[in-house]
């Protein structure tokens, strides 16, 4: 049982990459440098970009800027008080006209990282906002950047954008959707659809996919919208409040409450063909597949459906996902694909070393690094500091998130004995080191939130009586756990910024409209939303923990609502990232569907509720692939899925609304695709092979041996419960940092 509940019962760049170059619409062979830009800020408080002597075919005569066929250059300007009105031709032009003409800008840049020293030019357009206006009711949610919008109406009822972010990238992305929509009115501002800026798509996205994929651009246009609305709602005299978005589970089907991202609910109900062909190619090929809980919608429908067909498809946490490919293995796969972040992938390839399968290839689903910001936080220079005054303070131990790098794991184990934790273990770890080695100290890390919240965790336990404290762990008392709290420590600066979705906000309408709702919560929400758990948990209304935990917990009081048999309408608050949808609606879909519908028993719904600011809504697009018709079933359902806060189990956001982006780069088409090139086309996923290290620690030991180690102390601790030997004996004896590679 989860010890929580127990307790319970690309860039930074700031300058332009390009001066003087050619202009793209005066040749029709795409260039290899990036072309000046074509628009201008508004000009009532920013610079301008002046393209001179260009023309542009396919842009309307109202807004050419010259009808001259030769070279153009960048200049950038800012206004004179004498020419508040330059080319307003452009910026007086509606916002679909202005859109047009920054699609074709965009499409004339062939190469990617061209996009990119676009964006990076525009950035450095930008004015930097007042400090003033640089406030927590300004942040946009839902990306590592630090990202701040003001929104306003003017005299004339149009609107007014200021924007500013700490990233070059993410602030040019700001500094054309303000040259987008500052001074357009209210409706035009609410008439621009996400999927309308899928051609301005920049860095790995391809210009294909899934919405998901253009998250930067996604989040501040829905906030702009989002306070567009509130604004308005303002000026009318409207109360701007309403409740959170659902999805209504019945034996008869799906409903939703909200109006936002059918596309998550009809992936539900995938392709019949794609699952095919998915199943097909797998059964030919011998592969596996173990996926992460929080991938793309479109993937887990598919993969959910394939698993009827082929046994060896598995979704879970981060956790179970290694041991999964070793019985895969076991069971005569010869490849394995992993649908996660890369540490997931390093993990399932040193772990399938170590138990024998060196010669099953390991398969990532992109050519591209898919990153965890946890992960990065662990390998940071401030971590390597916070990991050096752990080493000259013994007897210490270092309990690591399980969702960091293999070579963090070896690196951090040469400074400080190391074991990895997870989220449902996390707090039985501690208790039973501090119970077995006297006055030790207890380094845990990376994320910030989950430290804070298990010293809010012990500081509970610190007023308990002896009784209770012993049936979370029979070796402690109230004297102890009072001890051990001075000697826990935690990093501070391991956190993601869509936490903070999780904040008063949504815990005050939490408290106002759902406080008879069942409330689930990740162990890395921050404190708030934390100690809101807590309390629903004391009153057998909650669970803290894992993402299994979450899920177990539903299905847990689903099957007793069942067993009850009465008309029952169950509501959880869902506090974790919105990728579980789609586990936890096939789970209760089939609860539900063992009763007989014909009995005349209770009737039992289920209601999924995403506990979420409508800023952090984000739209996905409708161009999908997968827009066809899915069956009458499919066809029937009007779903509306809004996205839950995100943890990523350890990911943070770039740019995705609660929403982990680095998991949606696994995508359905990557995922054939490496499977169709299998074996014979080995060389050219050379990129997409999860990575063996072959390189050694600082202390000359092979970072694979050493990396796995702290793994391997996790698991003697979750089979005997009990610190392994060899750990302690590290620990003890400090001088002895080498950490051997064998294992008790």
């Amino acid at each position: 049982m989860d010890a929580a509940n127990l307790v319970l019962k690309s860039s930074s760049s700031s300058s332009s990459f390009f001066s003087k170059i050619p202009c793209p619409f005066s040749s029709p062979k795409p260039i290899s440098r990036a072309p000046p830009s074509i628009f201008t800020l508004p000009s009532t408080f920013r610079p301008l970009v002046k393209c001179i002597q260009a023309s542009f075919p396919s842009i309307p005569d109202s807004i050419k800027i010259s009808n001259s066929s030769f070279t153009c250059s960048a200049v950038t300007s800012f206004p004179s008080q004498s020419h508040p009105h330059a080319h307003s031709d452009v910026s007086s032009s509606s916002s679909s006209t202005k859109l047009k003409l920054l699609i074709s800008e965009f499409q004339s840049l062939v190469e990617p990282i061209d996009r990119v020293k676009r964006l990076l030019h525009y950035a450095a357009l930008l004015p930097s906002m007042d400090a003033s206006v640089k406030t927590t009711e300004n942040r946009v949610p839902g990306c590592t950047a630090q990202v701040w919008l003001h929104v306003s109406l003017d005299e004339e009822d149009k609107m007014t954008f200021l924007a500013d972010s700490d990233s070059e990238i993410t602030k040019g992305f700001c500094a054309c959707l303000v040259w987008l929509l500052d001074g357009a009115a209210p409706d035009e501002v609410l008439a621009l659809k996400t999927e309308d800026l899928n051609a301005l798509n920049v860095v790995g996205l391809n210009g294909k996919g899934s919405a998901s994929r253009v998250n930067t651009w996604h989040n501040v246009l829905v906030s702009m919208q989002k306070r567009t609305r509130a604004v308005v709602a303002e000026r009318d005299g409207k109360p701007h409040s309403e409740q959170f978005p659902s999805l209504v589970v019945t034996a008869a089907g799906i409903q939703s409450k909200g109006s936002y991202a059918e596309a998550q609910a009809r992936f539900l109900f995938p392709d019949e063909s794609r699952v095919q062909e998915l199943v097909n190619v797998l059964k030919e090929k011998n592969i596996g597949v173990v996926a992460h809980f929080y991938m793309d919608p479109e993937v887990q429908g598919v993969l959910t459906a394939a698993q009827k067909f082929w046994p060896h498809i598995h979704i879970s946490d981060s956790l179970v996902m290694a041991d999964s490919a070793v019985n895969m293995a076991k069971s005569g796969c010869q490849f394995i694909t992993v649908l996660g972040v890369d540490f997931m992938s390093e993990n399932v390839r040193a772990i399938l070393d170590q138990a024998g399968f060196p010669e099953v290839g390991v398969y990532r689903m992109s050519d591209e690094r898919i990153g965890c910001s946890l992960a990065e936080a662990a390998s940071s220079p401030s971590y390597t500091d916070y990991l050096t005054t752990a080493s000259v303070s013994s007897p210490s131990l270092h309990v690591v998130y399980i969702n960091t790098s293999l070579e963090t794991k070896a690196f951090s184990h040469e400074l400080v004995p190391t074991i990895t934790c997870t989220s449902s273990n996390v707090v039985q770890t501690i208790l039973q080191a501090f119970a077995e080695v006297p006055d030790l100290k207890v380094w845990y890390g990376p994320d910030t939130y989950m430290g804070s919240n298990i010293v809010e965790l012990f500081s509970q336990m610190s007023v308990m009586s002896d009784e209770e404290i012993s049936e979370i762990h029979p070796l402690h008392n109230r004297i102890s756990i009072k001890s051990l709290l001075p000697r826990l420590h935690y990093f501070q600066d391991g956190t993601c910024i869509v936490h903070h979705l999780f904040g008063h906000e949504v815990v005050g309408k939490i408290n106002e409209m759902y406080s008879d709702a069942f409330l689930t919560a990740h162990f890395e929400v921050p404190g708030e939303m934390f100690s809101l758990a807590i309390e629903a948990k004391k009153r057998g209304m909650g669970v803290v923990g894992s993402t299994q935990n979450i899920l177990d917990f539903i299905k847990q009081r689903v099957q007793e609502a069942l067993n009850r048999n009465i008309d029952e309408h169950l509501q959880f608050i869902l506090g974790t990232e919105s990728g579980m949808i789609t586990s936890i609606v096939a789970a209760v879909r089939k609860l539900l569907g063992s009763v007989d519908c014909s009995s005349e028993g209770g009737k039992v719904s289920v209601e999924i509720v995403f506990p979420v600011s409508s800023e952090s809504v984000t739209r996905t697009s409708t161009s999908s692939s997968l827009d066809q018709t899915f069956g009458e079933m499919r066809d029937s359902l009007k779903v509306n899925v809004i996205p839950g806060v995100a943890s990523g189990e350890g990911c943070s956001l770039h740019g995705g609304c609660a929403s982990c982006p680095y998991m949606k780069m696994n995508s359905l088409s990557s995922l054939l695709r490496v499977c169709h090139s299998l074996p014979h086309n080995k060389g050219e996923l050379s990129a997409y092979e999860a990575a063996r290290f072959s390189l050694q620690t600082p202390k000359g030991k092979q970072i694979a041996d050493i990396g796995c180690e702290p793994i391997l102390h996790m698991r003697h601790f979750q089979a005997t419960k009990r610190l392994p030997e060899q750990l302690i004996n590290q620990i003890l004896q400090p001088c002895d940092n080498g950490r051997s590679s064998s294992h008790n």
